[in-house]
């Protein structure tokens, strides 16, 4: 799931795909050298905010806010709107850190950000820099601005925690996107006579009974299977050995060759979810194939011993490569996330053309597919989670706020079918522009979310993925009752319903257009 928004780690071209797009262009950059710096930055008469040694012998920008000093010290800094209106930017920084105290939520910590803010609302963008004691790495990070933007400015400093922080070399760049290329005909959907694929993300500890709710009584032929170690975003995947990585994924596939001759039975097509990648995430939730040479290498050799051990079998729909896929810093030699997943996109169509690939851009928000270029692959499928407004679909999970009703207003701004249609338009253009399809592996409400808010909000989301033909997975099918429809409203009552609940009523209903072969 996705909790708050991420920056776009480096940019790649489409080589040989579309023609040359122009050169990026710097819209913004300071390494904080000459004697008048803090003076431009409006930061002279704060004591926290100095001018210190920087990388590789230059000056920085230091924020301290060490324990007994301070717990928030920021430094905003404005952006020319007439420069990066509309654009996509990548943003360079090198940064330091020393004692950084753990965020108290994942939001806070050191903040490399960005706030917009547009007559819909605000967005806060930031790098997963992480915390603790780190020498000098340089962090890159792109994101798109929204065309209506009134405000951009770009936050250095420490939220809520305590530490300290030196930044240098920061550059923001605009960066083109790449030309339209529009496939001839419909777009590869990888299940040709099927019109729709409606099902869920599944939990991982299914029995053949499970599968035959599903698909038999409730009609879903789809799951999106995952390949996950014991939770998210952390596992035992963390601590870096690849040798029990191995086994544990070898007993996960195995454990899935056992009940694909059931999904089959029940007209089930499967997509393989890798959900947790070799070397789990950092603490900063960073993946941790784009920190160790050996666990990006890892990520490619699985799937191609996955592509090659599924390769001709129909009830497998695809692959999902990497599921909410996060940089954070990416080590130097290493490729970031669009070289990556285009070279495993490669691989895995050399090996098996016969089946789906389906990519993820990073954190997997829809605002965030306009960030990644489309892949000179054939066979490939994009895919976003849609959890907006996170304020109400997350309401309760770790301890946020609660009693947020849709449609209403939330966080300041007025939520409803046309809201959730806008935040889901740049799916919608990047579909149109590209030609390609769109799958929604993820999407969801808290069960507890007031008067049946959740089975609303549900509803108007599958109205607009069905109004543009995407495929979709509910999250999730009895994996965890806050999000299972098999569970009433109430947070304290942790048994199934007697009854059915409006928002299983709701799938059931949808589902029973799969049997009709019906598209919408």
């Amino acid at each position: 799931m996705r909790f708050f928004a991420a920056f776009f780690l480096c940019f790649f071209g489409l080589a040989g795909a579309v023609p040359a797009v122009a050169a990026e262009a710097v819209a913004y950059g300071n390494d904080f050298e000459g004697g008048a710096v803090l003076a431009e930055l409006g930061a002279a008469q704060n004591p926290n905010v100095r001018i210190s040694p920087g990388y590789q012998g230059s000056q920085s920008l230091e924020i301290d806010a060490r324990k007994g000093v301070a717990n928030t010290v920021t430094v905003p800094i404005p952006l020319a709107l007439e420069k990066i209106r509309g654009e996509r930017l990548k943003c360079e920084a090198f940064i330091k850190a020393d004692g950084v105290s753990a965020p108290p939520k994942p939001w806070n910590g050191i903040k490399c950000m960005l706030h917009i803010v547009t007559p819909d609302g605000q967005e806060w963008p930031q790098l997963k820099v992480g915390s603790g004691s780190f020498d000098w790495q340089k962090f890159q990070a792109r994101v798109a601005i929204p065309a209506n933007a009134t405000k951009v400015e770009l936050v250095l400093g420490l939220e809520q925690v305590n530490g300290r922080v030196w930044f240098d070399d920061v550059k923001i760049s605009t960066v083109p996107r790449p030309a339209a290329t529009p496939a001839a005909g419909p777009a590869y959907t990888g299940h040709d006579g099927i019109p729709r694929l409606r099902g869920a993300m599944i939990g991982t500890g299914l029995k053949e009974a499970d599968f035959i709710t599903l698909g038999r009584d409730w009609g879903a032929n789809h799951v999106r299977w995952q390949l996950l170690w014991n939770g998210f975003p952390h596992s035992p995947a963390d601590n870096g050995d690849l040798a029990a990585y191995d086994a544990w994924l070898e007993g996960e596939l195995k454990r899935l060759d056992g009940l694909l001759p059931v999904c089959e039975k029940l007209g089930i097509k499967v997509l393989i979810d890798l959900h947790t990648p070799p070397g789990g995430r950092t603490e900063s939730l960073q993946c941790r194939i784009f920190a160790d040479r050996n666990c990006q290498e890892k990520f490619l050799e699985l799937w191609n011993k996955i592509a090659q051990r599924y390769k001709g079998n129909r009830t497998v729909w695809g692959y999902d490569l990497l599921n909410e896929p996060a940089e954070g810093a990416l080590a130097e030699g290493l490729m970031n996330w669009q070289e990556l997943v285009t070279e495993a996109a490669k691989n895995v169509s050399k090996i098996d053309p016969g089946h789906a690939i389906i990519v993820e851009p990073i954190g997997g928000d829809p605002n965030e597919l306009e960030n990644l270029d489309p892949l000179p692959v054939p066979d490939v499928v994009y895919s976003v989670h849609m959890y907006l407004p996170h304020a109400f679909t997350h309401q309760g999970v770790y301890g946020t706020p609660t009693g947020r009703v849709y449609p209403g207003k939330i966080d300041g701004r007025e939520w409803n079918k046309e809201t959730l249609r806008k935040a889901l338009q740049p799916v919608r253009e990047f579909q149109k522009k590209y030609g390609v399809h769109i799958y929604i592996g993820e999407f969801s409400a808290i069960r507890w979310a007031p008067d049946d808010s959740a089975c609303r909000y549900l509803s108007d989301c599958i109205d607009i993925f069905e109004e543009n033909g995407w495929d979709w997975a509910y999250h999730a099918y009895r994996e965890w009752s806050g999000w299972s429809v098999e569970y009433g409203p109430d947070p304290k009552d942790n048994a199934p319903s007697k009854t059915r609940t409006s928002r299983e009523q709701l799938l059931r209903a949808w589902f029973a257009k799969n049997r009709t072969g019906t598209g919408g």
